[in-house]
């Protein structure tokens, strides 16, 4: 027997989505429009986040493989692009949010302590998929961020077990990428090879040589125009921080020494991709590194613009759930970043003419698949 017909309502589950709008009332009829706006958003918001969280997982199983196939890439990309559409599609949704006044959602507000969008388990998900430091939390209080999660009493909740469900899912999107690029092929030379060391090596040693070679050309002409010698130490003084800055990163000198033999190869694939994405293996190599800087650049955008939601709506009163309000949200804008190395070496990158050449550059070419 075939499949019984399906109809549009029936599929989307209309009458049972538009019944949950009503907080904590029997039905929405007895709510102000405002109020179900508020419901509204807020639950489209958790519905774009569980298409975020699918995208972001399908590309870290991509990147878990020991072996990553170049046609995975292009999927990869999609699914990397898709996810900073949806963090592009949830600041554009902040807009809705500010058709209400003040009065207006504080006619409300009174219903939802001690509620806080901080106990939003799927945005916490998301974080810990990407990658962040658990380190670099920023603190809703005193209490640690799973304390916010659990019932008031203590007890589990489904928000809790979410998040501690995602915690044990591993690696994390940046540690699958960062394992990838560790085993990306540097002029030809791949991890375990008898002389890789000694081919990073060579390689950080002439991008160094001709990122000072540029360095040098561009103090020289901006000391054209210092109007004393005062400016024209200030400028020798930063030409050469910078250079030094770059070189230190390229050493991973910043890093524990543990850390700096595997962490200097992975920032040399970045440099790598980047300078010679023209190559043919390397071009899709190049997208997903810069889908990845887009994705964070949009979440980024997305706490930013919450922030300043919030500041319009509230002001600089404390949140609902004891938060710092607009506060603890600019700080969560400033430090939850996550995969600094893909931004640093933007710092570093050099025009094409001015790259030094490669030994092999026929290693990335389809011709030898």
């Amino acid at each position: 027997m075939g499949q019984s017909p399906t109809t549009y309502w029936e599929y989307i589950k209309i009458e049972e989505l538009l019944s949950l709008q009503s907080g904590r009332e029997e039905t929405d009829a007895s709510l102000s429009n405002d109020e179900v706006l508020f419901i509204s958003v807020h639950q489209i918001d958790e519905l774009w986040f569980k298409l975020a969280i699918r995208e972001l997982v399908h590309v870290r199983d991509l990147f878990a493989a020991d072996h990553v196939e170049e046609q995975s890439l292009s999927a990869a990309t999609r699914g990397l692009r898709r996810a900073g559409e949806v963090f592009h599609q949830l600041s554009e949704h902040f807009a809705l949010m500010e058709t209400m006044t003040t009065r207006d959602y504080l006619s409300f507000r009174d219903k939802l302590s001690p509620a806080s969008g901080f106990q939003s388990a799927q945005l916490r998900e998301i974080e810990i998929l990407m990658g962040l430091d658990e380190s670099d939390r920023v603190p809703l209080g005193n209490e640690a961020y799973m304390q916010a999660l659990r019932y008031p009493d203590g007890r589990p909740s489904p928000a809790s077990e979410r998040v501690e469900r995602r915690l044990a899912d591993v690696p994390s999107l940046k540690q699958a990428l960062e394992d990838w690029l560790f085993r990306t092929p540097i002029d030809g030379s791949v991890p375990g090879s008898p002389d890789d060391d000694a081919v990073v090596s060579k390689f950080i040693e002439s991008y160094c040589a001709a990122m000072e070679r540029d360095a040098n050309t561009q103090r020289d002409r901006a000391i054209e125009y210092a109007l004393t010698e005062d400016d024209a130490s200030r400028l020798r003084a930063r030409y050469e921080k910078q250079l030094n800055l770059a070189r230190s990163f390229l050493a991973a000198a910043d890093e524990p020494e543990a850390d700096q033999k595997r962490l200097r190869r992975i920032r040399a694939s970045l440099v790598f991709i980047e300078s010679y994405r023209e190559l043919p293996l390397l071009a899709w190599p190049r997208e997903i590194l810069e889908s990845v800087v887009q994705l964070e650049q949009r979440f980024t955008i997305f706490r930013q613009r919450h922030a300043r939601m919030v500041e319009r709506m509230i002001g600089r009163r404390t949140g609902t759930g004891g938060s710092a309000g607009v506060a603890y949200l600019d700080a969560t804008a400033l430090k939850y970043r996550v995969f600094t190395e893909f931004w640093a070496v933007r710092s570093l990158l050099l025009r094409a003419p001015l790259l030094p050449p490669l030994r092999s550059p026929e290693f990335y070419d389809f011709a030898r698949q």
